[in-house]
């Protein structure tokens, strides 16, 4: 019997968000920095690719789980423009390191104005390049401590599959938007949402790791490689 045959001793506790609701969660994650605020700013004016800016909350979220986990190396897949690769940078500190990938460098001079603002550019390698080969370019033993994944939906899977030989025991891998805007509950969901049912399915089957889904902003899978 799977967990969601079971018997459901308590009342469904999900609950739909509102913008009320959404509002009162991203204050609880504090105030924006000026560096921060002006991040935003910057990629909200790009209109239509300011999607896939993470929320700030998540933010938040990131840089907390780098610090739990005293991260020191962390790999991101997916750059745009710098928010996530900034709140990693808080998050491993002033000797640590954060190695981002991204196909294109398009975004490159509103991510390193936020950077320099707060300080951290040196803590950044950016790669540019296809992530696949990127990737399998790095060492290919476990030296990462934090991994996040948030690029292109059907290379999810190819991208757990070199990070999580990368990540060490007790190492944790990240992906966003494994909702996809609630579409991925589907089984007939196409195009991306069907790539990302796919790869919540595979992360689901994986031995190698523990993982949970949890509803956050789009959608995010917290997993913990095996020690």
């Amino acid at each position: 019997m799977t967990i969601s045959e079971a018997p459901q001793p308590y009342t469904d506790k999900m609950f739909a968000a509102t913008p009320e609701l959404a509002a009162y969660v991203r204050a609880q994650a504090g105030p924006l920095t000026a560096v921060q605020h002006r991040l935003i700013e910057e990629t909200t004016a790009l209109g239509g690719p300011a999607e896939m800016q993470i929320p700030p909350e998540q933010g938040v979220l990131l840089t907390l789980l780098a610090r739990l986990l005293a991260a020191r190396t962390a790999i991101e897949v997916g750059t745009f423009t710098g928010y996530s690769t900034l709140a990693l940078a808080e998050g491993v500190g002033a000797e640590g390191e954060v190695i981002t990938c991204d196909i294109s460098e398009q975004w490159s001079e509103i991510a390193d104005r936020a950077w320099q603002g707060a300080g951290v550019e040196q803590r950044i390698r950016r790669l540019i390049g296809p992530a696949a080969e990127t990737l399998a370019g790095l060492p290919d033993e476990p030296f990462a401590d934090l991994v996040f994944i948030d690029a292109d939906k059907v290379g999810y899977i190819g991208y757990w599959e070199l990070l999580v030989p990368r990540v060490r025991p007790g190492g944790l891998l990240i992906a966003d938007n494994v909702l996809y805007a609630g579409e991925a509950v589907s089984p007939d969901a196409t195009g991306n949402a069907a790539a990302i049912r796919e790869f919540n399915d595979h992360v689901l089957a994986d031995p190698r790791v523990d993982s949970v889904l949890l509803p956050v902003a789009d959608g995010i899978t917290l997993a913990r490689k095996h020690s």
